[in-house]
């Protein structure tokens, strides 16, 4: 299974859902929707965006995890 950790590196960088959402041109639902881990999948497009905004890696943001 694969685990988003988004909310972790918004935390660490200090940026806020909306000035995110804003920088990268989605919704605020949307965003909060991967932030909360409640999708199924995410752009590459958008996580590309993601990662250049919160100067991170993929890897910083998606973990994965075996099944129980």
């Amino acid at each position: 299974m694969i685990i988003l950790r988004l909310d972790m590196i918004m935390a660490r960088e200090r940026v806020s859902l909306q000035d995110l959402a804003d920088k990268i041109g989605i919704t605020n639902a949307n965003l909060s929707n991967i932030k909360n881990g409640k999708v199924k999948a995410i752009r590459f497009s958008t996580l590309n965006s993601i990662c250049k905004e919160l100067n991170c890696q993929p890897g910083d943001i998606l973990e994965y995890v075996e099944d129980m």
